[in-house]
């Protein structure tokens, strides 16, 4: 388990970088010289959408791995895990207090004294 969590992570960064790179290698919209100053006038808004590129398909495959892998993790990591300390005895015996000692025999009551035959 701890394996294929290391695994993940590094996948993740890996993602990341790869993410970061690649979308700064694509080309805006209006990226050109007439873009810079306000003259995009040949690209609308809605104008006609051109090829999906390779790079773009990378991007978006990228973006989707980058999505699932963080959920993968975050669902792993709310997971509450094995630990090295020992366990603790159940809360509920530990709430109810030390046990009731039991009763002592009782002593025999004290008698008084028998009456002194010898006195007159």
């Amino acid at each position: 388990m701890e394996i294929a969590y290391i695994a993940l992570v590094v996948l993740f960064v890996f993602i990341c970088f790869f993410l970061i790179l690649v979308v700064l290698l694509q080309q805006g919209k209006g990226a050109d010289i007439a873009g810079a100053f306000g003259g995009g006038g040949t690209q609308t808004a809605f104008g006609a959408r051109s090829a999906t590129t390779l790079l773009h398909k990378l991007t978006t495959g990228a973006f989707v791995a980058f999505i699932v892998i963080a959920i993968i993790l975050s669902v792993l990591e709310a997971r509450p895990g094995s630990s090295v300390i020992r366990k603790l005895p159940d809360k509920g015996a530990a709430q109810k207090g030390p046990a009731p000692a039991k009763p002592l025999p009782q002593a025999p009551a004290p008698q008084a004294p028998a009456p002194n035959p010898q006195q007159p």
